[in-house]
């Protein structure tokens, strides 16, 4: 009957272990988001406590700063978890190897794990079981070590662009502010290199945030800046380019800084099981209305730009391209409690927490693959237009087609 006890008992120390270790293992040595039950519990757990802790405060900076230490602390507090489990997962195998009651075995795991060596072994089983867990937690701590210089590294990066854009585009970055200012300093002609600078941050955040999930809920150091009201802010302005400036030639370097952009947020988002629709018609509602969109139109023309005759078009060229990343941007902007910014932050879905249970995760990773989409808070209605379509073989229908494919569709998917 002991024997059979101890078998069992060894059975789910060694489950707890493996299943611990490949947490550790996947979320600090793996290159992949991957969304693990024992992270996302430990992060949620973290997360309420934070939340709870802000339920009366109403002042932005305040509760900017309290959850300017969540990510920070979650961070911390997933070795400790992580530790804690080791230590409960040894503990049955030392009662197994014969270590006495299950207080010698408790100590026997924890003088083992912490490298105290207050519990002398009780044989040479737990002996060199005291070894391979000792292994165990020195391991731990190493892999936190080196794990901080790359996260702060990341972080650096990305936070150079996002205080570079403060100067650029004002506090809280605005769109129609971005561009004018663009226009006014490097001219229309070298704007393709701002586009191109921008278009490989994105790169770098897909890569970073998508491999490191934690640094999504890292917050810029002043509370007025964050990373996702800066992406806002270029992907619009980029649209605004693309489709409202009257030019004679493509602008390639700002569509293909959008489709990064795209991109790196429904990349990010996945490993969140973000819920977007991965084929969006241009059609589609957008959370900015028609007044809004010419109200920046008449910015641009008053600053000197030279635009689009036809605002109508202009208008769905624009719902076309911001449609593409407004879910996942406006996802974002609730998820990180992101500061006021216009035409983004300023109008969140709601979308706040990973989901409990396997289960729920299935069933939001189905919706999200069966384009099933139903937002949290319906996004603002916009007034529909008829859409005029250019000519195929004219220049804009070739701009239209070069366009189609950038956004990921063919343009027969659009007729």
């Amino acid at each position: 009957m002991h024997t059979t006890l101890a078998v069992i008992a060894g059975l789910i120390g060694v489950t707890i272990i493996a299943l611990t270790t490949a947490s550790a293992l996947q979320t600090f040595v793996v290159p992949r988001g991957t969304p693990l039950l024992l992270t996302r519990w430990v992060l949620l757990a973290v997360r309420a406590v934070f939340i709870l802790s802000m339920r009366h405060l109403r002042d932005y900076s305040t509760r900017d700063r309290v959850m300017a230490m969540f990510a920070p602390t979650g961070l911390m507090t997933l070795p400790v978890a992580w530790m804690t489990l080791l230590l409960i997962g040894f503990v049955p195998l030392y009662w197994a190897f014969g270590s006495g009651s299950w207080k010698d075995s408790l100590l026997a795991s924890g003088s083992g794990l912490l490298t105290l060596g207050f519990h002398a072994p009780d044989n040479l089983w737990t002996g060199v079981l005291s070894i391979i867990e000792a292994g165990f937690g020195l391991g731990l701590l190493a892999l936190l070590i080196s794990y901080l210089p790359s996260i702060y590294n990341c972080y650096s990066r990305r936070e150079q662009r996002v205080t570079a854009l403060e100067v650029e585009a004002g506090s809280p970055p605005f769109a129609p502010n971005l561009l004018v200012l663009l226009l006014q300093i490097k001219g229309l002609p070298l704007l393709h290199t701002y586009w191109s600078a921008w278009r490989h941050w994105f790169n770098d955040i897909e890569e970073t945030h998508s491999t490191t999930p934690i640094l999504v809920y890292f917050r810029s150091p002043a509370p007025e800046r964050s990373w996702v009201t800066a992406a806002g802010a270029v992907l619009d302005s980029a649209a605004l380019a693309v489709s409202v400036l009257d030019v004679d030639k493509p602008q390639p370097d700002a569509e293909l800084c959008i489709r990064s952009g795209y991109l790196a947020l429904r990349r990010i988002g996945d490993y969140f099981l973000m819920p977007y629709d991965p084929d969006p018609t241009p059609d589609l509602p957008i959370a900015i209305t028609r007044e809004e969109f010419d109200e920046a139109c008449q910015r641009l023309a008053d600053a000197g730009a030279t635009l689009k005759a036809d605002r109508d078009q202009a208008w769905h060229d624009f719902a076309g391209w911001r449609v593409t990343y407004e879910g996942p941007l406006l996802r974002f902007a609730s998820l990180c409690m992101a500061p006021p910014a216009p035409w983004s932050s300023d109008r969140p879905i709601h979308f706040n927490r990973l989901p409990v249970t396997r289960r729920h995760a299935r069933a939001r990773l189905h919706t999200h693959r069966g384009k099933r989409l139903v937002p949290d808070r319906p996004l603002p209605a916009v007034h529909d237009v008829p859409r005029s379509r250019p000519h195929p073989g004219s220049s804009a229908g070739r701009r239209s087609r070069f366009s189609s494919l950038l956004r990921g569709r063919s343009t027969r998917s659009t007729r």
